[in-house]
């Protein structure tokens, strides 16, 4: 299916109130490119749930039994987001056999980064890219990966492999520095980590019958990227997220002066039950629409991959889909929630474990603060 793109706008007004809600979704199908590599890295230190013991009132099998997580991985106070971002990097790249000199566009997503005013040039310069590679941030939470895909796709697919040919995905986040460690509900469930995917200009030639094609004996001969959908919906912010909490700062200009706010953040607010229904709702919805929009059903689909949140969360979405939870990856147990990681850190394993094959089909989605949430469907390699 070739590209189209489509945005709507739901409009629909509350009984106990006049204003008109806002939500937003975005789709499209096929977009010229596909993925050739994929790298991910994680801190060494690991904080199982026994440790958390004597941190908060909870236990290992308090915390396995709402969660599936047994462990999760933390950045020390001294360890830089973007050094894991990097290592993520390296490792996509080896995979996809460029070199680093070769990308044309770097999308990072990240919601902590270590400047605020972004990670990703950071990324690039480790990586000794060269400075014609256009580097930039997405904030998008957990959703982040996964919009950042599609961006990059867009840009690959729009310039026709000519302006941007070559592009690096990274999801890389270190929510252990904005989780309150005094609250049980929130401090057992997120840990550290990044991942990276490499994408490539592929021409759709599926359709093609020009048997002089330089390409024609490529066996991909199709894109990578079948079709994704995506929403986001700000009036449901306050259910996860981690807002700015400045302190005041008096500046004595003439007069009474001024008072501004010296720039900090708090921790990461959640309300666990209203994210879990938001999310066991609509993330079978969203996989639908990008199924759609990839002109493929759930039988054709050899893998589901979602964010790496909650093991309930997956069952259901993976019984409200039809399918067995043998057909869901997940390494939630021993990394807990990564954030924008955790589908890329996800495929890593299963693809150098040989779990998922060149070809494979694989449905993701992606979902958390925004509120946002969307789906890609990918064929690996």
């Amino acid at each position: 299916r070739s590209s189209s793109s489509t945005t709507t706008t739901t409009r629909s007004r509350s009984k106990s109130s006049p204003q008109t809600i806002l939500h937003m979704a975005v789709s499209s199908g096929s977009l010229n490119c596909r993925p050739i590599g994929i790298g991910s890295a994680t801190p060494d230190t690991i904080i199982p749930n026994a440790d958390l013991e004597s941190v908060v009132e909870t236990s290992d099998e308090w915390i396995q039994t709402r969660t599936g997580i047994a462990k999760r991985r933390v950045l020390l106070k001294e360890e830089p987001l973007v050094g894991l971002a990097s290592r993520a990097a390296k490792n996509a790249l080896d995979m996809s056999g460029l070199d680093a000199k070769e990308l044309d566009l770097i999308v990072c997503a990240t919601s902590s980064p270590d400047d605020l005013f972004g990670d990703a040039t950071s990324v690039a310069a480790s990586l000794e890219c060269t400075s014609n590679t256009l580097a930039f941030d997405v904030t998008a939470a957990c959703s982040g990966f996964l919009f950042a895909t599609v961006t990059a796709g867009q840009f690959i697919h729009n310039g026709q492999g000519k302006t941007i040919k070559n592009a690096l995905v990274i999801g890389a986040d270190a929510l252990s520095r904005w989780v309150d460690w005094d609250d049980r509900n929130s401090c057992i469930l997120f840990g550290d980590g990044a991942g990276a995917m490499v994408l490539t200009h592929q021409d759709d030639k599926s359709s093609s019958n020009d048997d002089d094609d330089e390409s024609a004996d490529d066996s991909t001969g199709m894109p990578g990227l079948l079709g994704f959908s995506a929403h986001s919906n700000g009036k449901g912010y306050e259910k996860l997220c981690l807002g700015y909490n400045g302190e005041s700062r008096h500046i004595k200009t003439p007069g009474e002066g001024t008072t501004v706010s010296k720039g900090s953040y708090g921790n990461i607010m959640m309300n666990g039950r209203e994210v879990y229904k938001f999310a066991t709702r609509e993330v079978p919805v969203v996989l639908r629409e990008a199924m759609e929009a990839a002109d493929i059903t759930i039988d054709q689909v050899d893998w589901v991959l979602l964010h790496q949140a909650n093991i309930r969360i997956m069952e259901t979405v993976a019984d409200r889909l039809g399918i067995s939870m043998d057909k869901v990856i997940t390494n939630l147990s021993e990394y807990g929630n990564t954030s924008a990681a955790s589908i890329p850190l996800a495929l890593d394993e299963a693809v150098r474990k040989g779990q998922v094959k060149k070809g494979d089909i694989i449905a993701c989605a992606g979902f958390g603060a925004g509120l946002s949430w969307g789906s890609a469907i990918i064929r690996w390699g």
